[in-house]
Order: C-alpha cells, then sequence, then structure tokens
C-alpha cells in the first residue's frame, strides 16, 4: 500500500481540465476567436484542442469520442447541470463587467448579470455555447502571484 506522502504528492495537482464539447468548431469560436484563450490549434475542427493558460491546462474534446474513451462499451451520456463549475477569477471588480461583456459578444449565455456575492467581492455566471457553467470573480481578498494565478 503506498504511503500516504507518496498519494498525496500524486495526487494533489489538477493537470487538465477537458470539456467534451458537441461541436468542436463551435466551441474554438467560442473559447479561441470570442474569449482570446490562446491555442496552437489554427484549424477549425481539430481532433481536440489544448489552450497555453497557466497552472492548469485546458482541453477541448468532442464530447462523443470522449464518452467513447470512458467506456467504448457503454458510453455514459447526460445532459444538464453537472453540479461542476470553472471559475475564472480577476484583480479588479470592473473586470468581471468586462468579461461579461467579452462573452456575451462571443455568443456565450448570461447566468448570472454580475452583481454582489454574498461572501463579498462581485461575480457572474456565465455558460459556455455547450452549456457548462462558468463563474467570474472578484474578491477583496484575492491575491495573485507573478504568474497571475491565484494564491490561497
Amino acid at each position: 500500500e503506498p504511503d500516504t506522502q507518496a498519494k498525496e504528492a500524486a495526487m494533489n495537482r489538477i493537470n487538465i481540465v477537458c470539456l467534451g464539447v458537441r461541436d468542436m468548431k463551435r466551441s474554438l469560436r467560442f473559447y479561441r476567436d470570442g474569449l482570446g484563450f490562446r491555442t496552437q490549434a489554427t484549424e477549425d475542427n481539430p481532433a481536440v484542442a489544448f489552450f497555453d493558460t497557466p497552472g492548469t491546462r485546458f482541453e477541448l474534446f468532442p464530447l462523443d469520442r470522449l464518452a467513447r474513451d470512458i467506456n467504448p462499451d457503454d458510453p455514459p451520456a447526460g445532459s444538464g447541470f453537472s453540479g461542476v463549475t470553472l471559475a475564472y477569477n480577476v484583480a479588479g471588480k470592473d473586470e468581471v463587467d468586462g468579461v461579461i461583456a467579452l462573452v456575451r459578444e462571443a455568443g456565450g449565455t448570461i447566468a448570472k448579470e454580475p452583481q454582489d456575492a454574498f461572501r463579498g467581492g462581485y461575480h457572474a455566471y456565465f455558460a459556455d455555447p455547450d452549456g457548462y457553467y462558468w463563474e467570474v470573480a472578484w474578491g477583496p481578498d484575492f491575491k495573485f502571484d507573478q504568474d497571475g494565478l491565484l494564491e490561497f
């Protein structure tokens, strides 16, 4: 049995967040062309797209292929809210409004307009073309390191 330290070291990070998308072309237009996520993918319908995000990487993968990759004999299927949200934290309250304006222009769905958050700060929620929810948030105690990553 692996010791506790080895288990913690092996599992104490997230390397990639992968979203299974129904339409790669549409998702690339939203993330790459609309929101400005940087990627080496220049074609409109690649087999997979990885984005150059600091820290944890971000990936788009066709949903049906992702489901078959998990279980080729009985691919998981589902729809609706899965209880998972992604977050984009910003250094200033006005940046929340700016990101939501960009999302609106890129064709995203605003699920919650920018407003004060119950825990302090200011936030909003949007959904991408596949219905994945993102929170855009600013907090008065947020601190970022030299790479722009949120410190806890």
